[in-house]
């Protein structure tokens, strides 16, 4: 396809970046420290934390990681953590180790942490001691051999440290008992790296950086292997797009979505280039507490997704903020609604800027320009990234140009670019379903209008999007269907006000007693809390087509009479 899209970006955008400016993600922050060291790079729970002392913390957790028994460059390493000052020190230590980092939703069951695990074959984890107890059922099924715990408030200073930690465990009984044999405290960690050597490693653009897991239409999880190249070239690509208007050394982000999250780590590291702060919120679901922390900042830049934004719109305080420092939003890992894109600009002055991306792009793909209404669409491909709308035998599909069937312009939404992963972990088969002469088959079915705007108008899968996070229905099925009262079950996506799309299951019933209650009982000890059923049905049978398979479509609507 031309890249007909070029015509339509902002006045001085560039039709290509530079893949290769950094060497690596750990020379990103070499770089950034040399020219930034003295200011603030991340602030979390009252206390920030310099680009020097990120430096020097990193080297020392890296040190520590390299004089592990059985460690070794291109190692990988899990990071089990929700937004604390904790996450950036081990997520650089591990990347200047020369190692891989995991990233690990901290909500998991112990059957997701372990397929996560084993898949992964990671070696070492680093965990908020909140979550130790799920890690403790599971960790002998791994071959984790060295776990590294930490505390919300470990990297505070004295006596604030011993407050935060006593209230969460002892007062709010956020730690549930947990004992794993030989696990290392994350401040001795740190005090051995720093009474260690470090011995620096040459990282390289090919080294694998991240394997990001996302889930599957055969509802296991896959690591998408991102390389570093892949990182920073998304960086360079998202940066150069809502970077007009940034002053080096005074920019304030706020980072509410998870740093374990690729649309917030990507993110993060962008904005870094900058020497800009980003002040990590641990809790954004407190969001009461979260405009209380907005209060204290000059805040300039923000990312989040649909139901974020709505829930601070409806938050009392939230309106009375000075938004005058506010350049960027960016709305991300789901569709942002038009009321809540309006009443935002209403509230604010400012757009959210829509993106769209996935996992196995680093995830960056395309965006609307900054201060555009909201207008349904995805946006433009960032620079130095092709699309393509293909059918089902892979052939183009011409652009929309307004005239005729539409449908015959309508097709799955391939990508290329230095963005694109290299493949899934360990395997070969699914990477073969997505990766084709170098593009990324998306699985999003849309179309490309004559001035190169995306639009997604459907999903080629049967992924639900729940508050920007994936669900994908065989693994919830697989889970239901392990109840001894259910005979067959079904799930779909439903729409959900505060959560784009909420998980519904349809469900025939083995034993007639069953209820509502009783499967939700039984997904709660398998599933995530994003990955619930909101919605139980129960009907006498599944629509199937002709040849057995449960027509998924068909489930949303209520049951035929």
């Amino acid at each position: 396809m031309d890249r007909i899209w070029l015509a339509s970006y902002p006045a001085g955008m560039p039709a290509e970046i530079d893949a290769d400016e950094y060497q690596s993600v750990p020379d990103l922050l070499a770089k950034t420290v040399a020219k930034f060291g003295d200011r603030p790079a991340f602030h979390n729970l009252g206390r920030s934390l310099s680009f020097t002392e990120l430096d020097r913390l990193s080297r020392d957790f890296a040190a520590f990681l390299q004089g592990l028994p059985g460690m070794a460059r291109g190692d990988r390493v899990a990071l089990m953590s929700p937004n604390v000052l904790q996450y950036p020190v081990a997520l650089f230590g591990i990347l200047r180790a020369g190692m891989t980092v995991v990233n690990v939703n901290p909500l998991y069951t112990p059957r997701e942490l372990q397929h996560q695990l084993q898949d992964s074959g990671a070696k070492a984890i680093v965990i908020v001691e909140n979550f130790a107890s799920v890690l403790q059922q599971v960790i002998a099924g791994t071959p984790v051999a060295h776990v590294i715990t930490t505390q919300l408030g470990d990297m505070l200073p004295a006596p604030k440290r011993w407050l935060v930690n006593l209230v969460v465990k002892r007062v709010k009984k956020m730690v549930p008992p947990w004992r794993i044999d030989g696990a290392i405290a994350f401040r001795t960690a740190l005090a051995r790296g720093a009474a260690a050597t470090f011995t620096p490693v040459d990282v390289g653009r090919a080294d694998i950086a991240f394997l990001q897991y996302t889930g599957g239409t055969t509802g296991v999880s896959k690591g998408a292997i991102l390389t570093h190249r892949n990182i920073l070239g998304n960086c360079a690509q998202t940066g150069i797009w809502i970077s007009t208007s940034f002053v080096e050394g005074a920019e304030v982000v706020v980072a509410p979505l998870p740093m374990y999250h690729i649309f917030c780590l990507t993110s993060t590291l962008s904005f870094m280039r900058w020497g800009s702060l980003t002040v990590l919120i641990t809790n954004p679901r407190d969001l009461p507490a979260f405009v209380v922390e907005l209060r204290k900042w000059k805040w300039s830049v923000m990312t989040g997704v649909n139901t974020l934004f709505n829930g601070l719109l409806n938050t009392p305080g939230f309106a009375q903020l000075d938004f005058s420092p506010l350049k960027v939003v960016v709305g991300g890992g789901a569709a942002v609604q038009k009321p809540v894109a309006e009443r935002w600009q209403q509230v604010t002055g400012r757009y959210i800027t829509e993106a769209y991306g996935l996992t196995e792009a680093s995830p960056g793909v395309c965006a609307n320009p900054l201060e555009t209404p909201w207008n349904g669409a995805i946006g433009l491909p960032f620079p130095s990234t092709e699309i393509s709308i293909r059918d089902d035998d892979f052939n183009e599909l011409p652009i929309w140009t307004g005239q005729g069937d539409i449908e015959r312009c309508t097709g799955e939404l391939c990508v290329r670019g230095p963005q694109v992963m290299q493949g899934y972990w360990n395997n070969p088969a699914e990477t073969a379903k997505v990766l084709r002469d170098g593009w990324l088959k998306t699985g999003d079915v849309g179309h490309v209008d004559a001035a190169g705007y995306v639009t997604i108008t459907d999903r080629k899968k049967d992924m639900i999007l729940v508050s920007g996070f994936n669900v994908y229905p065989n693994e919830v099925e697989s889970v239901v269907a392990a109840h001894d009262g259910v005979l067959e079950c079904g799930v779909v996506g439903v729409p959900d006000e505060k959560s784009g799309e909420a998980v519904k299951v349809v469900v025939v019933k083995k034993d007639p007693g069953l209820t509502k209650e009783s499967v939700l009982e039984h997904c709660k000890a398998q599933l995530t809390g994003y990955k619930m059923p909101r919605h139980v049905e129960f009907r006498d049978a599944l629509p199937k087509s002709p040849i057995g398979k449960v027509l998924r479509r068909e489930l949303r609507d209520p049951p035929k009479p």
